[in-house]
């Protein structure tokens, strides 16, 4: 298969120019999807699951959202990776990480690779993130990861319509099990096509490769969850 290509564009803003990864599919054309970070970064990690989404038919922009910051990203084998990652989560204020988000996906939008509708993906921080973008902006479709934000976030579950998928783990250790059930009630309460998984024996941040996070099971559970509700919703064009 022809692999997708990558490469780190700039995005103007009020402050600045906004590194923005973006992965084209072998098409050259497709739907698009804006992916948001961990608070590790645009790792290694999140440049693989873009090149994933970009092999499905998707044009894919990840905007660098730590680029005002001395460290743009951690190294997926840094062993206070978790320490460091949380340091400069805290370093971003969130209204800038939001407006630099929305910021990528007007570009996005714009972009004349993009061919079809427009959606937003996150996975921990990013999906905690991704959700309130969506309730701020009519994307076609939403996916969330264990987004971390999302207990702080509920007071805007009513202005997300859109289609969404979100996933947890049922070992969470940062999401109790008891607070994802209160997201997965107000996620749901008025949005019919809003779609809730957990992941039995998952804990935080199962997708993550990193041994610390990784769980198997759920990751090979959740992406062809993932991929078939991005199907239905986008319609990639396989390249």
């Amino acid at each position: 298969m022809t692999d997708p290509t990558h490469e780190v564009r700039t995005v103007p803003t009020g402050s600045g120019d906004l590194p923005v990864h973006r992965w084209l599919p072998p098409s050259g054309i497709g739907p698009g999807l804006l992916l948001l970070q961990e608070i590790f970064g645009v790792s290694e990690y999140i440049r693989d699951r873009a090149a994933d989404l970009a092999r499905a038919g998707y044009v894919v922009y990840a905007p660098q959202l730590y680029w005002r910051l001395d460290a743009g990203e951690v190294d997926d084998d840094d062993p206070d990776q978790l320490g460091k990652g949380m340091a400069l989560a805290q370093q971003l204020p969130w209204a800038d990480a939001l407006a630099e988000a929305r910021t990528t996906l007007t570009a996005l939008r714009a972009a004349p690779e993009v061919s079809g509708g427009v959606g937003v993906i996150g996975f921990c921080y990013g999906g905690g993130l991704a959700f309130n973008v969506a309730a701020l902006e009519p994307v076609d479709a939403l996916v969330s990861y264990y987004g971390s934000a999302l207990p702080n976030l509920l007071d805007l579950a009513q202005a997300v319509g859109n289609p969404s998928l979100h996933h947890f783990g049922t070992e969470d250790a940062y999401i109790p099990l008891d607070v994802v059930e209160k997201i997965r009630a107000a996620v749901t309460a008025d949005n019919d096509r809003a779609e809730f998984h957990l992941h039995e024996g998952a804990g935080h941040a199962f997708d993550n490769p990193n041994p610390a996070f990784h769980h198997a099971g759920a990751s090979a559970a959740a992406w062809p969850l993932t991929l078939a509700f991005l199907d239905e919703h986008l319609g990639a064009s396989q390249g």
